[in-house]
């Protein structure tokens, strides 16, 4: 069975902190999704532990990518991440 998701377009990216992607969606939403899983349990993002290299982070089509080819696919970025109503008081970043 395929599944089929639907995600809104990304207008916005950045890297935060603590291997945290702030993301704004064409909704008007805007999320956190947590890279540190990933980046710890899978060798494809080793690069990501770079902290200077992760922060390069950008838009491409429809999901994000470092220079190397490193990306997420958007339905993850989307279902995957939390509102940032819920954690924005934990984000220095975002003040």
């Amino acid at each position: 069975m395929k599944n089929n998701y639907e995600t809104p377009d990304i207008l916005g990216v950045k890297a935060l902190d603590n291997y945290l992607i702030y993301l704004k969606f064409k909704t008007n939403e805007e999320k956190i999704y947590d890279m540190k899983e990933l980046i710890n349990e899978n060798k494809f993002y080793n690069k990501l532990k770079d902290k200077d290299y992760f922060k390069d982070v950008k838009i491409r089509g429809d999901s994000i990518e470092w220079e190397n080819g490193e990306d997420v696919a958007p339905e993850n970025l989307y279902y995957d991440s939390i509102n940032i109503n819920e954690v924005k008081e934990d984000i220095k970043e975002l003040d």
